[in-house]
């Protein structure tokens, strides 16, 4: 029984090392192709560069308005609702006003008597005028005739104060669109009272409208990246909830103090949209394309053909790639321009139509020897995309 239960424990441990042996074994055969299908070179070629940075905001009304009333009173008609475009002067609501036309009409009565005591004040100052000439009263009944007429003008202008109040209190009661706007919130309904701005807590908000037409976006740009951006300068705007639509913006200022947004230096930016495509609403979230540096129609190489190396005699970083010349690899120094994430211009050095390496080949034993030095020494210091992706005169690769 000892002797069976040992050979039953060795076949265990047999059929679970083989097993683990075989799983390894197919790990490396899937490594080893995958590594064999990926491109280990590339043919030059001319194409178009750009480069850009991104950014992210939000979008948010040009003009927003919070619409209250300067008066206190009940609403009497409110002619529009959410999502309703309003003209320029067009109404958008107003105020129950028979308490203030009683009113003006009470003022107007006083302006009429008032008129009517200044021509009778009037007609007794003349008179006692020409009497006090002819010595028939006495001065201080003169007197008493002049104060009168004085008094009965300022009434005058007391009563008409008063009337122009009433008239401007009424004027408000009407209260019209100041642009055209669209109507984003209608918090109250006919026949509720409110306040006005000058009262508590700065009035009750009606409406609040804004011009939907002319939007903005704010964006927080990164520190490294605000220097690439101007005043007047055009971006190119993406807006996430509406697939395919491309928006050309305007950059309308930039904050000169940095501040801190999700644990990112960066400065507030204000990029205009003007007209833009009516599925574009405030709130939604766009993403911001700067451009900085492009090439048409140049020489380009992948990031990955270009490899660096610093020249001890020079002191510089040289960067070259490896050119395939009939069945072997050549080094060749190469001079880099404008580049994007994936390609950078080649300004001298290579040409399309030329088979550059992916990889490093400075261990090559098929590749030329360098004619500098009639040698095969030199290392790339690199030897991979990343390491190795140059940066660029105009732009830099990060």
């Amino acid at each position: 029984m000892k002797a069976l239960g040992t050979l039953l424990l060795i076949a265990v441990l047999a059929g679970g090392g083989w097993y683990f042996w075989k799983q390894n074994q197919g790990a490396g055969e899937a490594a080893d192709a995958a590594s064999s299908s990926r491109p280990s070179t590339a043919e030059i070629e001319t194409r178009d560069i750009r480069f850009s940075v991104s950014a992210a905001g939000e979008i948010t009304p040009a003009e927003q308005v919070s619409v209250r009333p300067e008066v206190n009173g009940k609403i009497e008609l409110l002619p529009v609702d959410v999502g309703d475009t309003v003209s320029k002067e067009k109404l958008l609501f107003k105020l129950d006003d028979r308490e203030l036309q009683t009113e003006k009409q009470s003022q107007e009565t006083a302006v009429a008597r008032t008129k009517l005591e200044i021509e009778q004040a009037e007609r007794n100052y003349e008179r006692s005028k020409e009497l006090f000439e002819g010595k028939l009263i006495s001065q201080e009944l003169f007197e008493d005739s002049k104060t009168a007429f004085e008094l009965a003008k300022n009434s005058l202008d007391r009563a008409q104060r008063s009337l122009d109040l009433v008239l401007e209190r009424l004027r408000k009661t009407v209260v019209v669109a100041p642009f055209d706007c669209t109507v984003l919130t209608r918090p109250v309904s006919i026949g509720q009272a409110v306040s006005g701005s000058g009262g508590f807590n700065s009035g009750t908000e009606v409406l609040s409208i804004a011009n939907l037409n002319d939007l903005i976006i704010n964006a927080h740009i990164n520190q490294a990246d605000v220097t690439r951006l101007k005043v007047e300068q055009e971006v190119e705007v993406t807006v996430e909830a509406v697939p395919g639509l491309k928006i050309v913006g305007r950059v309308e200022r930039v904050a000169p103090q940095a501040t801190i947004k999700n644990n990112i230096k960066g400065f507030a930016a204000r990029i205009l949209l003007r007209n833009v495509d009516r599925r574009v609403r405030p709130g939604m979230t766009a993403n911001i394309s700067i451009p900085v540096a492009s090439a048409d129609n140049v020489v380009a190489t992948p990031l990955a053909a270009v490899f660096t190396e610093f020249n001890q005699e020079t002191k510089q970083q040289e960067r070259f790639a490896w050119v395939k010349t009939g069945e072997q690899w050549e080094r060749r120094n190469i001079t880099i321009g404008v580049s994007d994430y994936f390609f950078a211009e080649v300004t001298s050095g290579l040409k399309a139509g030329e088979v550059v390496s992916l990889e490093d080949r400075a261990k090559d034993p098929n590749r030329k020897p360098d004619p500098a030095t009639g040698t095969k020494t030199g290392h790339a210091g690199g030897g991979s995309a990343a390491s190795s992706a140059p940066k660029p005169q105009q732009a830099s690769t990060r």
